[in-house]
This record gives C-alpha cells, structure tokens and sequence, in this order.
C-alpha cells in the first residue's frame, strides 16, 4: 500500500575510574556538538526555504498536510487502529491535527518501526513514507529519528541489565565501555540523516511548511526512577533521560538549519511519564495499563502532542 489517506484521519562492563567517566562524557558532547556543527554547515540552503505558512496569504489557501513518523506518530495499540502493517491509529496526533484544522486533505503514512530508511523504503504494504509528499503538499509534519539511535535495543537492554546493578548503573557502564558514550555517537550518526529527509521533504513541496516533532517525556525529569515498574536501574534513569534530551536537541538544531519548525513535546509532558500513577501518565510503561504500546504515549499523550504540533504550526523558520 502507498499513500494512506484518510479525511480525520552482553554484560555490564565494570565501573572505569573516575577520570574514565569524565573523559569519555566529555568525548560525548564535544562530539554531539561537533558532528551537529558539521551536519549543520553540510546543510544546502533549505535553511532559506520561503514556503509559507499555508494558512498565510490571499484567501488563506488550501492546506494539503502529510504526517510522516514512527510508533510515536502512529499510534499503536490506541483505539481506533486503522492500519494493522503500521500499528496506525486515527487518535494519533496527526489525525488529531487534521481533525482540529478542517485541512482539504490528510495523508498519514507513519509506521510503526520506522527508521529514516523507511523515507525511501517500502515497509510491508507502507510505500516508501515520502512518496506521499509531492509539490501539492502545503504541511507535513515528521517525527523520526527514535529507532535510529535504537530506542527498543535501548530498552531491551537497559532493562535486562538492571538485576545486575539495580542501584547503580550497568546500562550507562555498558554504553561507554568503549570509552566513548555509545549513545552519543548514534545521535550524532542520525543528524546527517534527518537533514536529508528535510532537504528531500523540501525538494518535493518546495511550498510546504514543515514541522519536525521532537520526542515526549519517557522518564522522570528529575531522574529519580521507578524500580521496579520501570525496570531501569537507579543510575540508568538519568542517563537514558539525558539520551532523550540529546535526542530531541540533535532534533531541534537540524530543523533549524534544515528550513523546518521544531516542535517541543518534550516539555508539555514532563510529570505525566510512563513512573507516573495510570490516571497521570501520557506515556505507558513496559506493561500498559491504557491501550497503547510499551513505552509508548497513550491517547492523552497523543493528545497533548497533537496540541502542541498545533500550536506550533506557522512558526517562522530561518529566512522566513
């Protein structure tokens, strides 16, 4: 299946010295921040892309939006599910964006899974998810990156980890055994990828606004964990919420050199993570009480996203 379109619709490795820790923490940022700089000036001048905002200009035109994204676009598991090969909901946010904006047209084509491969690349019955946007398109909103760095082998093995260490920090151990912050280094791996979707995204609806949406609150943001509900050792908490952060900056700094908003869903959500009591959480834990995956936002959350891609539409972008 192309387009969809819908009208709402190992073990730990031991402790290194003191001295080890704060080496390799700081090989971590110099580099996030060094290949960031890169990718930035590697970025062609979609930085000056002048598409407006759709609404914007005589007789407020006709908008055309297109969702492209992961699990955390679509919605697994949340009633309604519409689209079984992707785990697509239509209460995810894009529907619910749609919805609140009466727009002309809606193509969802996020899909469960997806890495920016899945871009160009068929996923199951999903076509490649930018064959949906072509120079009609007028929004498009993208949320990728997630699986790229490794969010579920991330989990996976954080989570197995944890009975070795529970109050200390094997998963972090793991991560920099090497002497450099693993996670880090697929941070800085992912940005020259979201910066070609962008410059892609911006070649095929050179009029299109386009809104990168960054990732909701996981974990505490005070960092003190849950265990065992979120099985995550006391250290780990921290440390995984600070690849979350680095994540949604990598995320943050890429669209504002790649000719794109950036919208924060990071913020709106903190205090209603997956450690939170089931009536206060947005996001799940790894056994759902609410219908939506592991690890996952549920409909609230995908509510509360779906306001804040709203808000964010029609934000100005450098050379706006």
């Amino acid at each position: 299946m192309g387009s969809s379109r819908s009208a709402g619709t190992g073990t730990a490795a031991q402790e290194a010295p003191a001295t080890g820790r704060r080496r390799a923490a700081g090989l971590g940022a110099a580099a996030l921040g060094g290949a960031l700089a890169l990718t930035a000036a590697a970025v062609t001048p979609a930085a000056a892309h002048t598409g407006g905002h759709p609404g914007a200009g005589h007789g407020k035109p006709a908008v055309h939006y297109v969702a492209l994204g992961d699990s955390y676009t679509s919605g697994p598991a949340i009633p309604t599910q519409v689209d079984a090969n992707c785990a697509r909901s239509d209460r995810n946010y894009p529907s619910l964006v749609a919805a609140a904006g009466r727009y002309a047209s809606f193509t969802d084509v996020s899909c469960g899974g997806a890495t920016t491969a899945q871009m160009w690349q068929a996923q199951g019955t999903n076509g490649p998810q930018l064959d949906a946007v072509d120079r009609d398109t007028t929004l498009v909103t993208l949320q990728i990156g997630g699986n790229d760095i490794g969010f579920g082998s991330i989990i996976a093995t954080c989570a197995g980890l944890s009975v070795t260490d529970p109050a200390g920090s094997p998963c972090k151990q793991h991560y920099r055994a090497s002497g450099v912050d693993q996670l880090t280094v697929n941070v800085v791996k992912t940005a020259p990828k979201i910066a070609q979707v962008l410059r892609d995204v911006h070649r095929r609806a050179p009029h299109a606004e386009v809104v990168v949406v960054g990732y909701p609150d996981l974990l505490p943001d005070d960092g003190v964990g849950c265990f065992p509900a979120v099985p995550f050792a006391a250290g780990d908490f921290p440390y995984l919420r600070d690849t979350e952060k680095s994540l949604n900056t990598m995320l943050k700094i890429v669209a504002l050199f790649g000719g794109a908003e950036y919208v924060d869903t990071y913020r709106p959500t903190v205090g209603h993570d997956m450690c939170k009591a089931p009536a206060d959480r947005w996001i799940e834990p790894l056994v759902p009480a609410s219908p939506a995956a592991p690890a996952h936002p549920n409909a609230k959350g995908e509510q509360v996203m779906a306001q804040a891609v709203t808000a964010g539409i029609g934000g100005r972008s450098p050379g706006r």
